[in-house]
């Protein structure tokens, strides 16, 4: 099985991505940064935030869906706000998507919030809402269970440190993986957690039986050269003990956003 975690950046690199996912085709994928804006048949759209200005696939989440027909799509929102068409407002929804190969049957799974709950009416104020989702499938090839969780990890504008919340929002995913997992299944929990390699998140992971494949087996760092600012890690992959780790693989090459594509084979 081969799942595959990932920040999409609101599809901005589309003409990249979307050939990349059709070709890599991973067993389980696991986006965060996903546009779902239904109101519109337009392509583009454009996120505006102060000085934030960003181009956004407006319906990023069936853009996904297409380039991976034989999968089944969850979308998870965390808020509706607006993206603009030049001068028009259009209703958007942001979230996180999960995206599982048919054969694969999900025989559980949990949808929530790891930070505040979901904001209707628009994004909301900085920390803004954070969702998460974990699915149990059942792996025939192995038979037996595969436990697969993530969330995007709340932005701070003030950095990436040790907050409070953060560590809330670490203990509430640990709280829902641990809520699917039955005695000797294998467990898989990554995400945009937007916190550094030394993180107060990692360490309530590690708590809770997990071990990081980015810090522990990779180096460089998971931003690709389109992140700009200092701080090259975000995005974590973890497993159990339980977990077989056939093979794991931070991807600089090709970018296909500004996080990279993280790989895992069990």
């Amino acid at each position: 099985m081969e799942i595959m975690c990932l920040n999409g950046w609101g599809g901005k690199l589309y003409d990249q991505l979307l050939p990349y996912l059709t070709k890599q085709n991973p067993d389980i994928l696991c986006l965060q940064e996903v546009v779902h804006t239904p109101a519109t048949e337009k392509e583009w759209l454009t996120y505006r935030d102060g000085n934030h200005v960003l181009p956004q696939r407006a319906n990023f989440f069936q853009d996904v869906q297409t380039a991976l027909p034989n999968h089944l799509g969850t979308f998870c929102p965390a808020a509706q706000g607006v993206l603009w068409d030049e001068n028009t407002e259009i209703p958007s929804q942001w979230g996180l998507a999960t995206f599982v190969r048919r054969s694969y049957p999900i025989i559980a799974q949990l949808q929530g919030f790891v930070h505040k709950t979901y904001s209707p009416h628009n994004y909301g104020e900085h920390p803004r809402s954070r969702s998460a989702h974990a699915i149990r499938v059942f792996d025939y090839g192995k038979n037996k269970p595969v436990v697969v969780a993530h969330m995007h990890g709340l932005r701070d504008l003030n950095g990436k440190m040790d907050t409070p919340e953060r560590a809330r929002q670490a203990h509430k995913l640990v709280s829902f993986t641990n809520e699917l997992t039955e005695n000797n299944d294998a467990v898989v929990v990554c995400g945009d957690f937007n916190v550094g390699p030394n993180s107060e998140t990692l360490k309530i992971m590690a708590e809770a039986g997990l071990t990081d494949l980015v810090t522990t087996r990779t180096s460089g760092g998971t931003r690709t050269s389109h992140y700009k600012k200092p701080g090259k890690y975000a995005d974590y992959m973890l497993v159990n003990e339980q977990t077989n780790v056939v093979d794991f693989k931070v991807i600089f090459e090709p970018e296909v956003s500004d996080h990279c594509p993280l790989i895992l084979t069990i």
